[in-house]
């Protein structure tokens, strides 16, 4: 058996120590050390991407990393989108507007998936976004209205021109 390992990150702007086995996947961690719920696990080998979450502003798949990989790092998830004051972010918004959801299982890997998306593509075309979203699986909606919702808040969230 091997000893647990000192673990110390910040999620959501929180920082966390805990002891924890070697081999803990980040998002077991996520899980049911900090009960970050929102990190859904689908296929557990990183191909369906509902386990996706931010570590230092960078989209990952938390199935395929040990928790120990994430000491010293900024952890992002989905309950870390919304603002302190439970507005949700605009991309979240755009989700439930444009119908980018159903069951909602791999809505949060998505959401993830496209924060890093949108900061450094701000203007996608369509394709761009499907190319965007290809690692990421969803049952339900056809992908269409994801790509809508994805627009949608990619002109909510683009810059002002300036003059």
């Amino acid at each position: 058996m091997t000893s647990p390992v000192e673990l110390s990150v910040r999620v959501n702007g929180a920082s966390h120590q805990r002891s924890v086995e070697p081999r803990l996947l980040l998002s077991d961690f996520l899980r049911h050390e900090l009960n970050l719920t929102g990190t859904h696990v689908g296929c557990e080998h990183g191909v369906c991407g509902a386990c996706t979450i931010l570590m230092d502003g960078e989209a990952v798949r938390s199935c395929l990393i040990f928790a120990v990989q994430a000491d010293g790092h900024e952890l992002t998830t989905v309950e870390g989108l919304a603002a302190g004051d439970d507005a949700l972010h605009p991309l979240q918004t755009a989700f439930r507007e444009a119908h980018g959801l159903q069951c909602g299982f791999c809505t949060p890997g998505f959401l993830m998936t496209l924060i890093p998306f949108l900061r450094d593509n701000p203007t996608p075309s369509d394709r761009e976004i499907r190319e965007g979203i290809s690692g990421n699986l969803c049952r339900c909606t056809g992908y269409q209205n994801i790509v809508q919702a994805v627009r949608l808040a990619a002109e909510r969230m683009a810059p002002e021109a300036t003059p």
